[in-house]
């Protein structure tokens, strides 16, 4: 019976009995295949550890980052806003919320430079970087990202985002305040019929910024090409389930008399760590709804690697190969990692080991950029080489040589020999003179 119920979910979600049921049918199937992909990742661990991950790397740096933040705004005589919108957030715990943003912005204030001195400097930006670096990590093990940023890429970016980011937060909040002041707006609120309506939808507002700052994060943080349409998608997933939360935990912390008899002076903490790791959570969990809006194809597939057989493996490095030097002879949009996987249609996480193989043995390197551009003369790359990364390198061998049966070592190196007769000493340069005459 179990069993039956099994194969009919599987049916529902991945079948076509919805499918005559027309629009609504069609929707509540992509509903399903989603929900049932994002409980799968969030059930297998990773997506929690990597939460749990993140609230430590956070408790080491919310004053850095916070102080940072404050340091570009006081020159603009701004950062009085950005302490307001510090308590919207924590608003879901109450007046445990006002208390934690207290104490942090008095640790923010005490902050000095002078004090801290140049070690102290370095290891206050040192937790400021690493905590979005620790945020890029995430996002790329949910994008199925294997190469972050390059080292002069993530200090320029993550600088660029430190620096401008809480700028845009203020400018968007004074933008929305100074809206709110016009004499059209005041005449809705001040309408009999309308202003319900209006007071209930101003108060989506600090949802609505969330949600924006949720799709830029996914639009901007992956090392890899990222929808705008896939960013929204994922933010407005997380925004909602932000607000939801939000609103369930604040029930919770009303009636938390229980908790705070069973902890006494350590309820604060606990209630906060459990709320930065729920957070951190719907941040990921929206993270991975943009990637399968934008990826469908793995919505079943999860994470399990697709597995190449040695034929598929030794077609995979040449066109790799191929694809690179023909780039390289003539240059157009340049090739990386996605470009491959788009145009051989075959996942990046799958090309990732075959093409660090090809970087490890010298045939393949990459630019500050991340382009992927011959390791060195496409006339000296003989093809020969570019098989043996696949067919002899990697092994990790055991703890005693091989015994291979005396027919079977022939057997084996008469193939070997064949391979070498066929391809010869032709090289990159060759197949690519071949292809383009």
């Amino acid at each position: 019976m179990i069993r039956r119920i099994g194969q009919w979910i599987d049916a529902l979600i991945w079948g076509n009995l919805l499918s005559p049921y027309g629009l609504p049918g069609r929707v509540v199937r992509g509903v399903l295949r989603n929900a049932y992909a994002v409980l799968r990742d969030i059930f297998s661990g990773q997506l929690t550890l990597r939460a749990m991950s993140l609230v430590y790397t956070t408790l080491l740096s919310v004053v850095p980052l916070i102080a940072f933040s404050f340091a570009v705004l006081k020159g603009l005589g701004a950062h009085k806003q950005l302490e307001a919108y510090l308590y919207t957030i924590l608003e879901p715990l109450g007046d445990k919320g006002a208390e934690i943003t207290d104490n942090v912005m008095r640790l923010v204030h005490a902050v000095n430079g002078s004090v801290l001195g140049g070690i102290g400097l370095a290891f206050f930006v040192f937790t400021a970087i690493s905590m979005v670096q620790k945020v890029e990590e995430s996002f790329n093990y949910v994008w199925y990202v294997t190469k972050p940023r390059s080292f002069a890429r993530r200090f320029t970016e993550y600088m660029l985002v430190l620096l401008v980011g809480p700028v845009i937060i203020v400018i968007a909040l004074g933008a929305i305040a100074a809206v709110g002041n016009e004499s059209v707006v005041l005449w809705f609120a001040d309408n009999s019929v309308i202003g319900p309506i209006f007071s209930a939808t101003s108060k989506l507002t600090p949802y609505l910024l969330v949600t924006s700052v949720f799709a830029f994060l996914y639009w901007y943080m992956p090392n890899t090409k990222v929808n705008v349409r896939s960013a929204m998608v994922g933010g407005l997933a997380g925004g909602i389930m932000w607000a939801t939360l939000g609103m369930i935990f604040a029930a919770f912390i009303a009636n938390s008399a229980r908790t705070q008899a069973i902890y006494a002076s350590f309820a604060i903490a606990v209630t906060t760590l459990i709320w930065l790791y729920l957070n951190w959570l719907i941040l990921l969990i929206g993270s991975q709804i943009a990637f399968y809006f934008q990826n469908p194809a793995y919505l079943r597939l999860g994470r399990r690697e697709p597995r190449l057989s040695n034929a598929m493996r030794e077609r995979v490095a040449l066109n790799i190969m191929f694809l690179v030097g023909k780039e390289f002879r003539n240059p157009v949009l340049g090739i990386n990692l996605d470009r491959l996987s788009e145009v051989l249609r075959i996942p990046s996480i799958t090309l990732a080991p075959i093409t660090a193989g090809l970087e490890a043995k010298g045939l393949l390197t990459s630019s500050e950029k991340e382009e992927l551009l011959p390791g060195r003369d496409i006339s000296r790359i003989a093809l020969s080489d570019i098989l043996a990364v696949v067919r002899h390198e990697g092994e990790t061998g055991s703890h005693r040589e091989p015994k291979w049966d005396g027919e079977i070592e022939s057997l084996c190196g008469s193939l070997d020999d064949a391979v070498a007769s066929s391809i010869g000493d032709a090289s990159l340069a060759d197949l690519l003179d071949k292809s383009e005459s």
